[in-house]
């Protein structure tokens, strides 16, 4: 199921598309098309046990959005520079190897960034990418939702990559859902920060 998400202050020429796959069965295939640029396969792969929420995930499209739209990204493309824009630190090969699909990926969201260019004046429309998505990845899709995306996310990934471990305060926060909602917002401010 691929959903289709209005960012604000993006231009409607740029559409952002995004699917989640559970129990994928062939992540390796899929990164080798990634490593191997294959212009089919220009998507954002990235690990869904390494995001928190849906705002996560947009956050990191909006800021790619951003760049791509200012000319100033640091990557080879908008996708690439979404994986990257999910990292706390400006090493964007740690990035990539914690934030991207693995060999061993078993759960997935995939997002297509689409606009005009002087290539493809027209962009791939929402069921070519759909069709392509459902073609090429070997997993059950899910709902783009904050509840599907909680049933796969690794806190304890999630504190060892944003460094949120030993933090005293947030160690001592004894409500489960409490200690989630603060280390969400901990992991939105390092990726603002990262910017700065």
């Amino acid at each position: 199921m691929l959903e289709t998400v209005p960012l604000e202050l993006i231009p409607p020429t740029h559409s952002v598309h995004v699917a989640f796959y559970r129990n994928v069965r062939n992540s390796a295939k899929l990164q080798s098309h990634l490593l191997a640029r294959n212009a089919d396969f220009e998507y954002a792969f990235v690990d869904a046990s390494v995001v928190t929420s849906r705002v996560h995930l947009l956050s990191a499209a909006f800021k790619a959005l951003t760049a791509q739209l200012a000319g100033s990204l640091k990557t080879p493309n908008v996708h690439s520079e979404l994986v990257a824009s999910l990292s706390p630190s400006h090493n964007i090969a740690d990035a990539y190897r914690r934030f991207g699909i693995g060999p061993d990926t078993k759960d997935l969201l995939v997002v297509k960034i689409t606009f005009p260019t002087e290539a493809a004046p027209t962009p791939l429309s929402r069921e070519q990418i759909e069709k392509h998505l459902e073609e090429n990845v070997e997993g059950t899709p899910a709902d783009f939702s904050d509840a599907a995306i909680a049933e796969v996310t690794d806190w304890a990934k999630v504190k060892k990559y944003y460094k949120l471990n030993g933090l005293p305060w947030l160690d001592a926060i004894k409500d489960q859902d409490g200690a989630r909602e603060q280390m969400h917002g901990l992991v939105l401010g390092a990726m603002a920060l990262r910017g700065v």
